[in-house]
């Protein structure tokens, strides 16, 4: 939980902005980030922590999805579009209002699917809404997406956000909080995995706040520091 790098491709950009003014905006807005050299071919690498990846990530989404809109508008008017200066104004906008529907229909919140699941069974009053707000999401390997959107009136708006930013809220106590050890089975036969999962569950009433999550090769093992480390040898 650490630490991610991510490589972006920022070539979709380059008929819009000045590559390398768009990346040091992003550097004094991101200033948990450390980016890398821009590449010829648009690419850089970017590391941090995970939330402040999903922000960025969430921005130039936004951008991207603003860009599309953009370009069918104004495809009828113009083939030639001249780069142009990044306004620091407009990425502040932005930025403050990423992902979400133009209407204030839909609020999008990107997570560590650990956390995802820690969060569904510890905080899961956290997920808790009304009729006019309905959640769901898709998990795709380490990443999990998590939809808020309005049920019915349009007056839920203001609700949204602010589910969105109680989920977030937490997202980050717990990635400051919460480790992660993974227990490997010596075997894969199914004796093996049955005597791991009945040594966690024998051990989990003394561990209520330890997440265990089992897979086909390894299990594993998540809470704070100091639990996460008793339980795993205790196993």
């Amino acid at each position: 939980f650490s630490s991610v790098t991510s490589v972006l491709n920022m070539s979709v950009f380059k008929d819009q902005f000045v590559l390398e003014d768009l990346i040091e905006e992003f550097k004094k807005k991101s200033t948990a980030l450390s980016f890398g050299p821009l590449q010829s071919n648009g690419h850089i690498s970017v590391q941090g922590s995970f939330p402040a990846i999903k922000l960025l990530r969430d921005f130039l989404l936004l951008k991207a999805k603003s860009l599309s809109k953009k370009d069918k508008k104004e495809e009828s008017k113009s083939h030639q579009r001249p780069k142009r200066r990044l306004q620091q104004h407009r990425l502040t906008t932005e930025t403050s209002n990423f992902v979400h529907d133009a209407d204030g229909q839909k609020q999008v919140v990107v997570l560590d699917t650990d956390i995802y699941h820690y969060m569904k069974n510890f905080f899961s009053t956290t997920f808790l809404v009304n009729d006019d707000v309905v959640i769901s999401d898709i998990t795709d390997g380490d990443i999990t997406t998590v939809y808020i959107e309005n049920a019915g009136s349009r007056s839920a708006a203001g609700q949204l956000l602010r589910v969105k930013e109680k989920i977030e809220n937490q997202s980050v106590e717990l990635h400051k909080a919460l480790r992660k050890e993974r227990i490997y089975y010596k075997e894969h036969t199914r004796d093996e995995k049955r005597r791991y999962k009945w040594a966690c569950e024998s051990l989990k009433p003394d561990y209520p706040y330890v997440l265990i999550i089992p897979y086909d090769t390894h299990i594993d093992v998540i809470g704070n520091s100091s639990e996460v480390f008793e339980f795993t040898k205790e196993v």
